[in-house]
Order: C-alpha cells, then sequence, then structure tokens
C-alpha cells in the first residue's frame, strides 16, 4: 500500500497510454495544419508505399472500423488523394492506391513530421532504440508464445 503523499512510480499501459495521446495531439496539430486528419494520415502513410492495399489491411493499420474506413476512404477519393481498384487475382477485392496527388501530399507531410518528431528524442539513437523496444512489444503481444499443453512433471517422491 502507498504512503500518502509519495508518488507511485507510473506503470507502464498508463505511461503507453499517456505517449501515444500526447504524440497523437502533437502529430494532429502537424497535420490538421495541412487539412489532414490524423485517420486519413495512417491511410495515405500505409498507401504510400505504392503497392496498393486491401481494405481489410488499411482498417487494421488505420484502427478503424470498416464502416468508418469507407467513409474516410470515400473523402479522400473525392479529394483525389487515392483511388479503389478490384483486384486482378481476387475480383471480390478491392485495393486501394495513393494518387499522384497522395504522393506530394505524403511527401511534404512527412518531411514536417519528420522534423516535429524529430525534435522529441535528440539524443543519438534514441529513436532507434524507441522504434526498436515498441516493435518488440508489439510483436510479443501480437504473437504470444504458444502455451504448454505438455502435462506438468510428476514428483519424485
Amino acid at each position: 500500500m502507498a504512503v500518502p503523499g509519495t508518488r507511485q512510480p507510473p506503470d507502464l499501459i498508463h505511461l503507453l497510454t499517456q505517449a501515444e495521446r500526447l504524440l497523437g495531439r502533437r502529430l494532429a496539430a502537424i497535420l490538421n495544419a495541412e487539412g489532414c486528419s490524423l485517420d486519413a494520415w495512417r491511410v495515405i502513410t500505409l498507401l504510400a508505399d505504392g503497392t496498393g492495399h486491401h481494405m481489410t489491411e488499411v482498417a487494421e493499420h488505420a484502427f478503424l472500423p470498416p464502416g468508418t474506413l469507407t467513409k474516410l476512404m470515400d473523402q479522400l477519393a473525392d479529394d483525389g488523394l487515392v483511388y479503389r481498384r478490384v483486384d486482378d487475382i481476387d475480383r471480390r477485392r478491392i485495393r486501394a492506391y495513393l494518387t499522384p496527388r497522395g504522393r506530394g501530399l505524403h511527401r511534404q507531410l512527412s518531411r514536417q513530421v519528420e522534423a516535429g518528431m524529430s525534435r522529441l528524442l535528440t539524443a543519438s539513437g534514441e529513436q532507434d532504440l524507441l522504434k526498436d523496444l515498441l516493435t518488440r512489444l508489439v510483436d510479443s503481444l501480437a504473437h504470444p508464445p504458444a502455451s504448454r499443453s505438455e502435462p506438468a512433471a510428476e514428483r519424485v517422491g
């Protein structure tokens, strides 16, 4: 039990949540100046690789439910930033791509985001270390180790 007046160190979940919210606000301020939302930025950054992505993959990357993604994709298409095509292999699926205008917006915003984010961790290697640690955390949470199915060892008496 904590002694009144003493400060407990924050737990990992609280720190991660706080960092995500503060970083989201900072990123949103950069993006909003150019008329781009954080959700739209997540979509644009995924599509920037030029390979085209299925809507399911885009929804997962942007952390959006399908209905919300559809509305966002419609808006991005209306703004001339993305286009959608039927997949050549599986005609039931749709792939999304950036238009030339979308690629230009991505290049422009990437420079601004990079400049804004580079000021956060200035010591040599801090950003790389943080990315590595967060990647390892996400990977371990996304792919937990298999549960042990072996029977408990018998006691020797």
